[in-house]
């Protein structure tokens, strides 16, 4: 879901691997959410977040060495931290719902981000944005509303958890926008995971003992230090596999198959906590991707207009 410089080079071989880079994205994402779900029954949601965090600077580290990359920040210290914030705001909430939510209700829910930065981009730096699209965010806010409905119902107020996500992550595509050509993506990546680690790791220390549910944090035992480092595995690896694919292969050839994370999400969520969407989260679920796969077909037909010689705009 993030947004990043693309390539010039487009070949078809090139735009293969990425295509098959996000499919790689859109299989180990969800991966990550199970990860964050397993380890929910036993660590606190504190501690989960900063497991992420630091097994991402961790596993980046090796690699950002490897390809010789300056740690300079470039004097893009404020946008960094401020992506970081938003990150690891975006992060604790969506964990705070999957403890409780199925996994396919709350990540359909997070898919209302594009049509935020859309009403974001038209209406705070007046990017040119028709009414079809307009009418298509419309149409997925809806798609929200049917899946949050049953939710709140079960769940309560952890059910607008997920909106949360989506307006930080939202923010958080936004920055990402605005440092985009100014650092190396691999080293935006570990900049953002260590200033987010830096973040979380005196919060956590001063919740211990204190007895806050989802900040005192608690020794994990067996698996679930498995549980805890899959969290920070599958991240770290999901979003490099994106960051790639999207230096490969256009945004608007990518963009789409990020709606894959959703069946994915679904079919894991039923093997392994036995979950399904209701019907009516359901038919949330299927307006929220067509009317996001409708959004994208827009901008490239826009993309396609603009772009003829004498071309009205």
């Amino acid at each position: 879901m993030t947004t990043q410089t693309t390539s010039s080079d487009t070949t078809p071989d090139r735009i293969m691997l990425g295509v098959a880079l996000m499919m790689g994205f859109c299989l180990t994402a969800p991966l990550l959410d199970v990860a964050a779900k397993l380890a929910s029954d036993v660590i606190p949601v504190g501690q989960i977040t900063a497991a992420r965090f630091l097994v991402q600077v961790g596993l980046m580290l090796p690699f950002c060495l490897a390809m010789g990359l300056s740690f300079r920040f470039n004097g893009r210290l404020g946008l960094l931290t401020v992506r970081a914030i938003l990150l690891v705001l975006s992060t604790f909430f969506f964990i705070s719902a999957i403890r409780v939510m199925p996994l396919a209700d709350a990540l359909a829910i997070v898919f209302i981000e594009p049509f935020i930065v859309m009403l974001v981009g038209k209406y705070a730096f007046g990017e040119d944005v028709g009414p079809r699209r307009i009418a298509a965010a419309g149409v997925g806010f809806s798609g929200v509303v049917l899946v949050i409905q049953p939710s709140f119902v079960t769940f309560g107020a952890v059910a607008l958890y997920p909106l949360g996500t989506a307006v930080c992550f939202a923010g958080y595509v936004l920055v990402t926008r605005g440092l985009r050509g100014r650092l190396h993506p691999v080293m935006m990546q570990f900049h953002t995971g260590l200033i987010a680690s830096l973040m979380c790791l005196p919060v956590v220390w001063i919740a211990n003992g204190t007895g806050v549910a989802i900040l005192d944090p608690v020794w994990p035992q067996g698996i679930y230090w498995l549980w805890l480092l899959g969290v920070g595995f599958f991240a770290t690896i999901s979003h490099m596999m994106m960051t790639y694919g999207l230096t490969l292969a256009p945004s608007s050839t990518l963009a789409p198959m990020q709606y894959l994370e959703i069946p994915v999400a679904t079919v894991l969520g039923l093997l392994v906590f036995a979950e399904f969407p209701n019907t009516l989260a359901l038919a949330g679920i299927v307006l929220i991707m067509g009317a996001g796969l409708y959004m994208i077909h827009r901008e490239r037909v826009t993309s396609r207009i603009t772009t003829l010689p004498h071309a009205p705009i």
